[in-house]
């Protein structure tokens, strides 16, 4: 399937130039992040991989435009975003970016099709077109039977698939996804990546995946280590 994202003049999805994150404690100041430059390709599949405390999830939060860096320049599509204001911030993470996190962070009281038709509500879409695009988002992850159950009555493995619907249901361009089977096990774990791959293959999407395990990592095209702030490598994941 051709890719349907595309950049404008072939400009790079993410570019990160010297990117560094100081925080402060008090007088201690602490640098997480050191330097890092980094590009992400329209259509990659990319892991993060580092062990805790080496900087990828604040690498992460940077890239998802949830956190801005103390010093560099992060170019999304070409456009410095690394001044932008948090309501601007915020409009980019709602149209651009669907986030899948380690521990689902579904609404309990609302059902699955609920849940997956959250970030259609906050884009201003109307009920019917919302409930059609939610859907189609639980058909592609296998769950569109399950739509009127609560998440208190499905696996975990079902609820991580319902936080991945939830981020593709408005057709982010990006889905970042930290430490996404943490919560699960091997089998479980194996079966959320292989929709991850889905997505990133059937629909095009860029992947950046953050995880500490070595064979979740390895379901991406290319693997970027991450060590006490720096980058180690960036090399292509060959596949068997």
């Amino acid at each position: 399937m051709t890719n349907s994202y595309n950049t404008k003049n072939n400009v790079s999805l993410i570019r990160l130039e010297n990117i560094g994150m100081i925080y402060k404690i008090g007088d201690i100041s602490y640098e997480v992040l050191k330097g890092i430059n980094l590009t992400v390709e329209n259509g990659e599949f990319v892991s993060i991989m580092g062990a805790s405390g080496s900087g990828k999830s604040t690498l992460m939060n940077i890239l998802g435009c949830l956190d801005k860096p103390t010093s560099g320049s992060y170019f999304l599509e070409g456009r410095d975003v690394s001044g932008l204001t948090p309501d601007e911030l915020a409009e980019i993470r709602n149209k651009k970016i669907g986030f899948v996190f380690q521990g689902f962070n579904l609404i309990q009281r609302l059902s699955i099709i609920e849940n997956v038709m959250l970030p259609l509500y906050y884009s201003g879409y109307h009920s019917k077109d919302s409930e059609e695009m939610a859907l189609k988002a639980l058909k592609l992850v296998d769950l569109s039977e399950k739509g009127n159950k609560f998440p208190n009555q499905i696996s975990g493995g079902e609820q991580q698939r319902v936080a991945i619907a939830r981020a593709v249901v408005n057709d982010a361009p990006i889905i970042m996804a930290d430490e996404p089977t943490g919560n699960l096990d091997s089998v479980r774990g194996a079966d959320v990546m292989n929709f991850f791959e889905k997505i990133n293959t059937e629909r095009g999407a860029t992947i950046i995946l953050v995880t500490h395990d070595k064979h979740i990592a390895d379901y991406a095209k290319r693997l970027i280590t991450v060590k006490d702030g720096i980058i180690l490598s960036s090399e292509t994941i060959k596949k068997i």
